[in-house]
């Protein structure tokens, strides 16, 4: 059959079976292999992608299930790797291994996107399920407290005027 799909502001049509998991169109179809197969059965959080801003376990999803709202791939957090939680990821040195990093950032980046300033708990709590076995859990919780401060620091710098938006620096 074939579906139309909105992933990382680009609209577009494939043609698969409609129970196929949406990381495979992801990474085979579409050929974006920032998301990643863990377990296969969404327990481990490495496929995680945004669908209509909600983070959502991709090798779960079906495609028939995706078209109606965007998809957001770890591609598709920024064009030049300037969102917030790439940035903090890369200043924390969060990954060990790195294999499980794309579904905790965009777990991390959905979170944010919900709560701008998360407590510990509200971390612990938006992060379960997502599983690192190099253990680098302190270090994900640490990068998302310094991504909330990036995007508040980013938001303090825009300054509203009643005619336009002037950049403080």
């Amino acid at each position: 059959m074939a579906f139309k799909l909105n992933v990382n502001g680009r609209v577009s049509t494939v043609e698969v079976a409609a129970d196929t998991p949406l990381l495979w169109v992801i990474r085979d179809v579409l050929g974006l292999p920032g998301t990643k197969y863990g377990c296969g059965i969404g327990q481990c959080g490495a496929c995680t992608v945004h669908l209509g801003g909600r983070a959502v376990r991709s090798c779960q999803t079906p495609v028939s299930a995706a078209t109606s709202a965007p998809i957001t791939t770890l591609e598709g957090l920024s064009p030049d790797g300037t969102h917030p939680v790439q940035i903090a990821w890369q200043e924390i040195d969060v990954p060990q291994c790195g294999y499980c990093q794309a579904g905790q950032m965009m777990s991390a980046a959905a979170l944010l996107a919900k709560n701008p300033k998360p407590s510990d708990k509200d971390i612990d709590t938006a992060m379960n399920g997502n599983l690192c076995r190099c253990g680098t859990y302190l270090r994900i919780r640490q990068a998302i407290h310094k991504a909330a401060s990036i995007s508040t620091s980013a938001s303090a710098r825009t300054v509203q005027t009643a005619s336009n938006t002037v950049e403080v620096k």
